[in-house]
């Protein structure tokens, strides 16, 4: 029992870890987009472009590698959020 209590406290811990690194990352992926598409003639389409290109990586690399399609539309979901935030701060 204390094995799996601690396994389980261990994993917690892990957790916790790995979203704040994916907090982090998604803040300072969010502001360099942002700062990228602020410097186009067209901040939207720009957006549009960079989030097209990642949602086709997404799907070449699901297929290469027969990911757990989970995994893959969540991924898609957070480019969708990624382009959300990143459009609502762009001039239109």
């Amino acid at each position: 029992m204390a094995d799996t209590n601690k396994a389980i406290e261990d994993l917690r811990r892990e957790n916790i870890e790995l979203s704040g690194m994916m907090l982090a990352t998604g803040v300072i992926l969010t502001q360099l987009l942002q700062s990228i598409c602020k410097r186009e003639l067209n901040p939207q389409a720009a957006a549009g472009r960079i989030m097209q290109t990642a949602r086709e990586g997404i799907e070449s690399f699901a297929s290469e590698t027969k990911a757990d399609p989970h995994m893959k539309e969540r991924a898609l979901q957070a480019v969708q959020q990624y382009e959300d935030q990143i459009r609502s701060v762009l001039a239109v």
